[in-house]
C-alpha cells in the first residue's frame, strides 16, 4: 500500500511518502520519521464521529440487542491532532478515555448517496484515536462537546491510504496501552454498520464534503488512561498512530459546568453495569481503576 502523511519541515508544510522507516519529503529529501513534526495527513472541516457500532461493545455493556440505527455526534476542527502529539487531560479529571477507530476520509462531495454508491465518495483511511474526559458526561445534554470535543482530542495519522488500496470489510484496528494489547476489532466480523451505511445515512441529511472525516467508532474495551501513558492505535496496512498522555498545563477557570464523577461516567468510562455504577457513586467511590 502507498502511504502518504504531511509534515511541518523548515517552517512549510509538506507532503511525504514513506520508505522503510523514513520519509520522503515533496523535494525528495529523506528525515528518519522519529525526526519528523507529525501534521494530521488530512485537514477536515467537519469530523462526524459514529457512537457504538461493534458488537463487541453491545456484549461488553450486556445491551438486551444491539441499536437498530447508529447515532452521530461532531467533534470540531479545534480536536484535531496529529502522530507522536500529546493528549493533554484536564486538571481535576481522572477518566480521560482512548478508542482506537478507522478514520474514513471522504474524496468527493456527498448528499443523499445511496449506500451501495457511498464508498464511490471515499478518498482514503486512516487511523484515529477519538479521547473523551468523561467526568463531563453530565454536561451539554448528549452533545458531547466537552466529553469529545477538547483540544486535540481526535490524533489521526500518521499516514492516509488511497480507497482503492483498502477492502473496508477486512480492517483489523487494535489498541495498545504501554505496549499491552488492549483493544480489537475487524471490520467484517465485529462492525454491526458498515463504512458504507454510515455514509449514507449521515449524508440523507448533512452534506459530506471532501477532507470531512467520518470516526466509524471504537470495539469493546476502551478505559481511562493517565498523564505519562502511552497509547497506539494500528490499523493493519494503513499505520501506527503513537500519542501520549499529559496533564493539561493549566487550571481549568471557574466558570461553567465543573467536572464531576456520576454514575454514567463509571457506567461509559469503565463499561460497568449501571446499578453497580449508581452503588459506587453513593458509597462515595469514584475511584477510575476497576
Amino acid at each position: 500500500m502507498v502511504r502518504r502523511a504531511r509534515v511541518i519541515r523548515d517552517g512549510e508544510v509538506t507532503d511525504a511518502g514513506f520508505e522503510g522507516s523514513r520519509l520522503v519529503l515533496a523535494d525528495g529529501t529523506r528525515i528518519d520519521e522519529a525526526d519528523a513534526e507529525w501534521l494530521a495527513p488530512v485537514e477536515p472541516g467537519k469530523i462526524v464521529a459514529t457512537h457504538l457500532t461493534y458488537r463487541s461493545r453491545v456484549t461488553e455493556y450486556a445491551m438486551a440487542a444491539p441499536p437498530a440505527e447508529p447515532s452521530y455526534f461532531l467533534k470540531p476542527p479545534s480536536s484535531l491532532s496529529a502522530h507522536r502529539a500529546a493528549v493533554a487531560r484536564p486538571r481535576g479529571c481522572q477518566f480521560l478515555n482512548y478508542e482506537g477507530e478507522i478514520a474514513v476520509v471522504i474524496g468527493e462531495r456527498c448528499v443523499g448517496v445511496s449506500e451501495a454508491d457511498a464508498l464511490n465518495h471515499v478518498a482514503g483511511y486512516t487511523v484515529a484515536d477519538d479521547f473523551g474526559v468523561h467526568d463531563f458526561r453530565h454536561a451539554d445534554r448528549g452533545s458531547m462537546l466537552r466529553v469529545k470535543g477538547q483540544d486535540g482530542f481526535c490524533p489521526l495519522g500518521p499516514a492516509i491510504v488511497d480507497a482503492a488500496e483498502v477492502d473496508p470489510e477486512d480492517l483489523t484496528v487494535r489498541t495498545f496501552v504501554d505496549g499491552e494489547l488492549a483493544q480489537e476489532g475487524h471490520t467484517g466480523t465485529d462492525l454491526i454498520f458498515s463504512f458504507a451505511y454510515q455514509i449514507a445515512d449521515v449524508s440523507r441529511l448533512i452534506t459530506l464534503e471532501p477532507g470531512d472525516v467520518l470516526l466509524t467508532g471504537t470495539p469493546a474495551n476502551s478505559r481511562p488512561v493517565a498523564p505519562g501513558a502511552v497509547v497506539e492505535v494500528e490499523v493493519e496496512g494503513i499505520g501506527r498512530l503513537r500519542n501520549h498522555i499529559v496533564e493539561l498545563d493549566r487550571e481549568l477557570e471557574e466558570v461553567g459546568v465543573a467536572p464531576q464523577v456520576t454514575a454514567q461516567t463509571l457506567h461509559v468510562a469503565l463499561a460497568m453495569p449501571e446499578d453497580e455504577a449508581e452503588a459506587r457513586i453513593a458509597a462515595g467511590d469514584y475511584r477510575s481503576s476497576e
